[in-house]
C-alpha cells in the first residue's frame, strides 16, 4: 500500500492536472495561463508559412477543426513533438489542420523541420505577435478551435509522457466523429 502511495504522489508531480468542465465533461488542463477561454471565438489570426504563403485561422476553420500548437524547439516541446505529429496524421484525412507556430529563428526552424520531418503547416513568429494574439506566454500552448471558431480546449505546458496530446485526441476524436487514436502508442519511438 505505501508503495501505491509513492507512485501516486510521484505522478502527481509528472502528470499535469486535469479538471473537468461542467460544460462538456472532457478532461481539460486545470491552469491554462491565457485570457482567453474554452467557448469564445477564437481571435483573428494570420500568419506567413516558410514559403510566404497565409496562414488564416478564419478560413481553416470554416472547413473543419484545427489545432494551433505555439511551441518552440526547446528540449521540453521537443520532447512531445512526436506525440502532436502521431495527433496530426492521426485525423488529417478526417478534417483536422494542425498548425505549429515557432518562436525562433527562420533558420533554426527550418534546419529542426527537416530534421524531425514536420508535415503539419508551420510558421515562424520570432516576435511573439502570436502569444499576444492568443493571450498567452507560457510556451507551449495549444488551442483547439471548432469548425467554425470557437475555441473547444486549451492546453498549455510541456508534457513529454505525450498526456496533454492523448487528451486532445479524444476531443478532436469527438470534432471529427471519429474513433480516438492512440497518440501516446503511436508516436514514433525516435520522436518520444
Amino acid at each position: 500500500m505505501k508503495r501505491a502511495w509513492m507512485l501516486l504522489a510521484a505522478l502527481a508531480v509528472v502528470v499535469p492536472a486535469f479538471s473537468l468542465s461542467a460544460a462538456e465533461g472532457d478532461a481539460k488542463p486545470a491552469e491554462v495561463k491565457t485570457g482567453l477561454k474554452v467557448g469564445e471565438q477564437a481571435p483573428d489570426f494570420k500568419i506567413k508559412d516558410a514559403a510566404g504563403n497565409l496562414i488564416d485561422l478564419a478560413a481553416l476553420t470554416a472547413q473543419g477543426p484545427v489545432l494551433v500548437r505555439l511551441t518552440c524547439g526547446c528540449s521540453g516541446c521537443d520532447k512531445e513533438l512526436g506525440y502532436f505529429q502521431a495527433l496530426h496524421e492521426a485525423y488529417k484525412g478526417k478534417g483536422l489542420t494542425s498548425v505549429a507556430v515557432f518562436k525562433e529563428p527562420d533558420s533554426k526552424v527550418e534546419k529542426y523541420v527537416k530534421e524531425k520531418k514536420l508535415h503539419m503547416l508551420y510558421a515562424v513568429d520570432t516576435d511573439g505577435k502570436s502569444w499576444t494574439t492568443f493571450q498567452t506566454k507560457t510556451m507551449p500552448t495549444n488551442f483547439l478551435i471548432e469548425k467554425g471558431g470557437a475555441i473547444r480546449a486549451i492546453a498549455a505546458g510541456c508534457d513529454p509522457s505525450g498526456l496533454i496530446a492523448q487528451n486532445l485526441s479524444e476531443k478532436v476524436a469527438k470534432l471529427v466523429n471519429a474513433s480516438a487514436a492512440d497518440v501516446q502508442s503511436e508516436a514514433k519511438p525516435s520522436d518520444k
